[in-house]
């Protein structure tokens, strides 16, 4: 896990540059409220305003996430006022933080934008329960956040925005349906029920900081689609928040809340949650815990107690999300990776297509949109398929297989860029037997995609037994060929052995 978290490959340093940044928009944020005259609680508000715009605003280009930052207050202000208007009202602040929560998941069928506004309403009301936020400060909150705002889109869009000269990558489109056949309908559903559960599990075991069960389940529902990646996901809240309460109280108990090391702690801690997220959620965890009980510390109220109930809270909270998702409306693990293979492996055709048209000659054909459509498709499978091929999970077989479907579409996507490149050659021929290969490809693909599938012989049988091709771009063709063929056997398991567990 370590390795993995520290030693994965970044490419581009793009984690390294998302984290660096971070720190520098957020520590910015922070000073420009500490200069306005703005108090403690009011600076650790902007400062999570900042946090929040950074980490949670993804939209695909830079002018959409300047859009979107700008909308956040609009979304973050009326619920900060509700929040603490209701702050002596516990039946209608609680019924509230619901309705936040299952609005916040709702709105992802949105996109980035719906879930960026999502995510900062519901963490404007959890922000008023940490900070104990009464109507009187509002005004002083209200000028923190837009403050901190200003000054981490100064460093985003401005000073350090590395964005401008990259592609901007590929976002699937969300699954659609409507009603309760719609994904993001039904967790909304399922987070409304799990955070029930989670705020009165929370408040049975203390009436002062429930609200983490609340943040619990809120965090376990973010960037999951079926049940099984919320099993996944809980467990390793959980694991990181265990790992983290021991390093917090080691790291943050010592320096009995002296504002500079402090602050150097808050900082390595939003480096570790920026750097490790797209690789580890469990040090990402880790590094929020200690982040939190270094603002614990600045407003001197940590102890090992309070950490011990922390993790308690999250317990409780990520109990309550697993058991929504298992009993209310669930979404399957099974149809949710079925769903994303095949827009992948249609992906797959739509990449060799517009290839192999490039070679004939065809000045419009561009691969290269697909093959980055094809790398967040993946992604996508690769989180689906998270449950099943995690290291604790009992069913090898399974394991095994799914793990054997990553791989091939791992070729399927090496073949496909490589494709791409020969078609970016100016000087590249075009050999007849591009066409022939990429009949079979798309035959390939209708087979393993068909909602009655074919015996794996009929994925097959279309496949010549050809030499080693010497041009790149049958090579390639070939090679693309061999993966989708070698897929029909562990996609078309029998229905007692589903690909993943349903």
């Amino acid at each position: 896990m370590l390795k993995k978290a520290f030693v994965a490959r970044d490419p581009g340093r793009l984690r390294l540059r998302f984290a660096g940044r971070a720190v520098l928009g957020i520590g910015l944020a922070v000073t420009v409220c500490g200069l306005a005259g703005h108090s403690l609680v009011a600076a650790i508000t902007g400062g999570l305003a900042a946090l929040l715009a950074l980490f949670t605003v993804t939209d695909p280009g830079v002018r959409g996430q300047a859009v979107t930052t700008a909308l956040l207050p609009a979304v973050g202000f009326p619920v900060l006022a509700l929040a603490a208007l209701l702050h002596d009202h516990p039946v209608a602040r609680d019924a509230a933080f619901l309705a936040v929560m299952g609005a916040g998941v709702y709105a992802r069928r949105w996109g980035p934008r719906g879930h960026s506004l999502g995510v900062f309403a519901f963490m404007a009301f959890f922000t008023t329960q940490f900070l104990h936020t009464l109507p009187g400060q509002l005004p002083e909150l209200y000028s923190a956040v837009a403050l901190s705002l200003l000054s981490s889109s100064a460093v985003r869009f401005g000073l350090w925005c590395y964005e401008r000269r990259l592609t901007p990558p590929a976002v699937p489109a969300p699954a659609g349906g409507t009603g309760l056949a719609r994904v993001t309908t039904r967790q909304a559903v399922q987070a409304v029920a799990g955070g029930a559960v989670a705020l009165m599990a929370g408040q049975f075991l203390s009436d002062q900081r429930w609200y983490w069960a609340v943040g619990a389940a809120w965090w376990v529902f973010v960037n999951t689609a079926s049940r099984g990646e919320t099993l996944v996901r809980g467990f390793r809240r959980v694991l990181g928040t265990l790992i983290g309460i021991p390093v917090g109280l080691a790291v943050v108990v010592p320096l009995h809340g002296a504002p500079g090391p402090t602050a150097l702690v808050v900082a390595l801690g939003v480096f570790g949650i920026f750097y490790t997220a797209a690789v580890s959620y469990t040090w990402m965890m880790l590094s929020v815990t200690v982040m939190a009980g270094a603002l614990y510390g600045s407003l001197g109220v940590l102890d090992p107690d309070l950490l011990a109930l922390r993790l308690s809270e999250t317990a409780v909270g990520a109990l309550g999300a697993m058991l929504a998702v298992l009993c209310v409306l669930p979404v399957t693990t099974h149809a949710t990776t079925d769903a994303w293979i095949q827009r992948a492996l249609r992906c797959v055709h739509a990449c060799t297509e517009e290839g192999a048209a490039r070679l004939s000659g065809s000045a419009t054909a561009d691969p290269a949109p697909r093959v980055a459509e094809l790398e967040a498709l993946l992604g996508r499978v690769r989180l689906s398929l998270a449950p099943l091929v995690h290291p604790l999970s009992p069913l090898r077989a399974r394991r095994a297989r799914a793990g054997h479907v990553l791989a091939l579409l791992d070729d399927c996507a090496r073949e496909v860029r490589g494709l791409a490149t020969v078609a970016a050659d100016p000087e590249a021929s075009h050999d007849d037997r591009l066409a022939a290969a990429c009949w079979r490809v798309e035959s390939a693909v209708e087979a393993l995609t068909a909602p009655e599938r074919p015996a794996v012989a009929a994925v097959t049988a279309g496949l010549p037994a050809y030499p080693a091709a010497t041009e790149p771009a049958l090579a390639h063709l070939h090679g693309l060929e061999r993966a989708l063929a070698e897929m029909a056997a562990p996609l078309h398991a029998p229905p007692r052995a589903p690909l993943v567990p349903a």
